[in-house]
């Protein structure tokens, strides 16, 4: 019996042995196991809240969650701005009395669409509260759009009010004949203004009840309804209004609550509320938490960590030129001491990355991928630098052919999967769950987006217009953006667009756009390689005038090549890669080229001088 006891001890312990020797094994074999299954369980619980919601009587749309806040926390800070504080409470009031005041005047039914033109400030908040209170889809202007985009902004979602703030009254007056026309009711954020045909709002605005909106008014509402729109891709001069339903900002409420912050964190938010990343993100996102908002005008880099002192912020967010910008600053003794934990954004070069947590502290950064319009996303909870996310749920990757500027596609006619370690355009399919919405009044660039037979005859899906790649550790990693769209200042410039104006210039017969890498900037950079039309020579003013008439300052095209012809493909499209590969640079490039300059107000010939200035950094674009 003895041996037996001993040969079960012995068998006993070799188990318990082996079997401290399982989360060993695991770890080496499948590192991030353990954070795999936490995500899909967040994920997991995420979902359920959403069923959840979506299953009430009467249906609960992302203003009911504010609502809900209202309720239990009334007093609570929800917003700051400088020196002022908003609770939960004062903002639900503020925006009852917007509400009140806008069902009392003649120029508006509730349900109208109405287009928000403001930068960050607590109005901006406050008057789309009132708006969905009331049930009226929002377009949000971008406050940088001037004239022929501004007006082309406001008429493509087919608002029929516009609320400006004080300081954008002389970009509404600019348009002022084009709104009359067609029987707009403008609403200026001050108590009065003189200018005939725009009224000032505050001061009924003042006068209002506080009192609850009834939920009647918003009673038509379903989850296929619109909520907001969103200005993407674009901001060319020809911007496209991205679809944004009720049943998107519902699920869109769980956007901050899945990177673990809660009621007990200070988020600051200096990105545009016009954006889907300050609106979704921040805003939205802090609904749904219960967290305080610090809202700044606009980023500032020699500002933006004595505010995350002074507010004892905990979470800040990003795009990829912000951290750029941080890492920029002098360094200073105190660069570690904040309270800031997480960070969460997109578009962060690895090196930057690496740079601002060396210089900053430990603080967790939440990288993500996702699109306004888009049906699909990613964010890297890993925390591995310079991923975007890992791959845990479906998507595909296809080859593409970047000189044709399509997919690559098989013998029959079906587009070929990238392998691993392979570069491909992010696609996913589009159905009842993931759809793709579109943009307003744009069915060209809605086909645009469509991507059909991709796997098998007949079926659909989103094209997200972006290059990733995925490591043999599933991490997904951004590359670039296919030719006809790139980004700048945090900006989504279509080329195709800015391309059309430029040839309404007078003296371009044709014009290539791209986008071109300058050292020390995140994106690239507008460039045009044109041809003239004959017997007309490039007049530099001109141009300059005309560019700056209808295009942001972030679409401008900064370089201008002209060529004696454009190269295509055989299929004649546009040939791209070449161009971006061949840069800028007069030294290697025979023809004409010329630069954006500002205070000439025209395009001047690019020096051998002026370029090396661009590329020591003296000089900044």
């Amino acid at each position: 019996r003895l041996p037996s006891l001993k040969m079960e001890l012995h068998l006993i312990s070799l188990a318990l042995g082996l079997l401290l020797l399982v989360p060993v094994a695991l770890k080496i074999l499948f590192p991030y196991l353990w954070l795999d299954v936490l995500f899909f369980v967040d994920i997991m619980r995420i979902f359920v809240a959403f069923v959840s919601r979506r299953r009430k009587k009467p249906a609960f749309f992302a203003l009911d969650r504010f609502l809900e806040q209202v309720a239990a926390v009334p007093d609570k800070s929800f917003m700051v701005f400088g020196d002022e504080r908003y609770t939960f409470a004062l903002v639900d009031e503020q925006s009852n009395r917007i509400a009140n005041a806008l069902r009392a005047h003649p120029g508006y039914t509730p349900g109208d669409t109405v287009a928000l033109f403001m930068g960050n400030e607590p109005a901006f908040v406050t008057t789309w509260l009132a708006l969905a209170k009331l049930g009226s889809p929002v377009a949000l202007l971008n406050s940088n759009i001037r004239s022929k985009s501004l007006l082309h902004c406001f008429n493509c979602c087919r608002a029929t009010v516009l609320i400006a703030a004080t300081e954008l009254r002389n970009a509404v007056e600019e348009v002022l004949s084009s709104l009359t026309e067609r029987g707009t009711t403008i609403l200026l954020m001050s108590k009065d203004c003189d200018t005939p045909g725009i009224q000032g709002f505050s001061a009924q605005v003042e006068e209002a009840s506080d009192t609850p909106i009834p939920r009647s008014l918003r009673s038509h509402l379903t989850f296929k309804s619109p909520a907001v729109y969103i200005y993407t891709s674009g901001t060319t001069g020809l911007p496209k209004a991205a679809v944004l339903n009720q049943n998107r900002l519902l699920s869109a409420l769980a956007v901050l609550s899945s990177n673990g912050i809660t009621s007990k964190d200070i988020f600051y938010l200096n990105l545009p509320l016009y954006h889907t990343a300050g609106f979704i993100v921040g805003f939205i996102g802090c609904i749904e938490t219960g967290s305080t908002i610090i809202l700044k005008k606009k980023f500032s880099a020699s500002q933006f960590w004595d505010d995350c002192r002074k507010h004892n912020v905990t979470v800040i967010q990003y795009i990829g030129e912000v951290m750029r910008y941080l890492c920029s600053t002098p360094k200073k003794d105190n660069d570690k001491e904040h309270k800031v934990r997480l960070a969460i954004g997109n578009g962060i070069r690895a090196e930057v990355w690496r740079e601002f947590l060396n210089r900053f502290g430990n603080i967790q950064i939440r990288e993500f991928y996702a699109s306004t319009e888009g049906n699909v996303g990613f964010v890297n909870y890993v925390g591995k630098i310079g991923a975007v996310g890992r791959k845990l749920f479906p998507y595909t990757l296809v080859k593409y052919d970047t000189e044709r500027d399509e997919p690559v596609r098989d013998a029959n006619g079906l587009c070929v999967k990238a392998l691993k370690g392979e570069t491909g355009l992010l696609v996913s399919k589009i159905t009842d769950i993931a759809p793709f919405l579109g943009y307003v009044q744009n069915e060209e660039q809605n086909e645009r987006k469509r991507l059909r037979n991709v796997l098998k005859k007949g079926d659909l899906y989103f094209n997200t217009g972006d290059l990733l790649k995925i490591d043999h550790d599933n991490f997904i990693y951004f590359q670039d953006r296919v030719g006809d769209t790139f980004r700048w200042k945090g900006e989504n410039v279509a080329t195709t667009e800015v391309s059309d104006i430029l040839t309404l210039s007078g003296c371009l017969q044709e014009a290539n756009v791209y986008g071109v890498q300058v050292p020390g900037h995140e994106g690239r950079i507008g460039m045009a390689a044109a041809t003239l039309k004959k017997d007309v020579k490039f007049d530099g003013r001109r141009m300059y005038q005309h560019v700056v008439s209808y295009l942001p300052s972030y679409a401008r095209p900064r370089f201008i090549r002209i060529q004696d012809a454009m190269e295509v493909t055989g299929t004649f499209k546009q040939m791209k890669v070449k161009l971006m590969e061949q840069g800028f640079n007069p030294g290697s490039i025979q023809d004409p080229l010329y630069i954006l300059d500002d205070r000439a107000e025209s395009y001047m010939l690019l020096t051998a001088e002026i370029y090396k200035s661009i590329m020591s950094g003296s000089i900044k674009l």
